[in-house]
């Protein structure tokens, strides 16, 4: 366990397994590089993992609004792979939109993608213009709540759509109040998420990777990630898009075993040296 300068930006980092294969592990918002815990147990005999926690997560500092946040994360995962590039990169929601722009960005570093429920939502908005008014009324409640200045209720409002499935009252008191203290996080995301700031649709940046990619979603998440998969998909050249029965949109930390047989039947195929020179 690390903690470094990576990216301009102080960040923890560890490390799972001891597989002959090196990968990158991203995770999702309101989160922390520990959530790969049950996964990395799973393919440890395979994979030596990397994960570090994004800004203002886990033991990484603060991030603000200096730097966009997606940004950010994308350099920092740039030098946590540093010079033991190319690794397989897997990321999780938020984090499958930073490993999917480190992919576009920095090509020599991604042997293969693992995009783990995507919201990279606007390529769904952008391919199924009727699903914006049903988009914009789920996330009104969020919306509103942090326009008041009402955290908890934003946090509440997330983590209904975005979470494990629990209710709210059923989290424990301390893990609401730091979901409450930490929802700003959520905000500072909406810009690449949903608007497309980096421009990855306009100039068509997707159609341009060449690397392996699977994309995995639960059979029972939100009704935009499958959408967004598809999107995906259809501009990513020869991805594959599984839905995983019986999981929602925390996938890898309730179903660790139906996503690691899912990444190792995946990487299989991916030759070690697959990007490299």
């Amino acid at each position: 366990m690390v903690k470094d300068i990576r990216g301009g930006h102080p960040t923890f980092w560890t490390e799972f397994g001891a597989g002959p294969r090196r990968a990158l592990l991203i995770h999702c918002s309101l989160a922390h590089s520990g959530a790969w815990k049950g996964l990395a147990a799973h393919l440890g005999n395979e994979l030596t993992m990397r994960a570090y926690d994004l800004p203002g997560h886990g033991r990484s500092d603060d991030w603000t609004p200096a730097r966009d946040m997606q940004e950010m994360s994308v350099a920092m995962a740039a030098d946590v792979v540093g010079d033991d590039g190319p690794m397989d990169v897997i990321g999780h929601s938020f984090g499958a939109t930073v490993a999917m722009r480190l992919a576009i960005e920095r090509p020599e570093l991604v042997r293969s993608l693992v995009l783990i429920e995507s919201v990279f939502i606007a390529a769904a908005l952008a391919d199924n213009p009727e699903l914006v008014p049903q988009h914009d009324e789920m996330n009104a409640g969020f919306r509103e709540a942090l326009v008041a200045g009402d955290r908890r209720e934003a946090a509440r409002a997330f983590m209904r759509d975005w979470g494990d499935g629990r209710p709210w009252e059923s989290l424990p008191q301390e893990q609401r109040d730091t979901l409450a203290a930490k929802i700003h996080l959520i905000q500072a995301n909406q810009a690449t998420v949903l608007e497309d700031r980096p421009r990855i649709l306009a100039d068509r940046k997707i159609e341009a990777l060449d690397v392996p990619a699977l994309l995995l979603r639960g059979a029972e998440s939100s009704v935009f990630v499958g959408p967004t998969h598809a999107a995906i998909a259809r501009r990513l050249s020869g991805a594959r898009d599984v839905a995983i029965e019986g999981a929602g949109h925390m996938a890898p930390i309730t179903h660790p075993r139906a996503v690691a047989d899912l990444v190792l039947e995946f990487l299989a195929d991916v030759p070690e040296r697959a990007n490299a020179d």
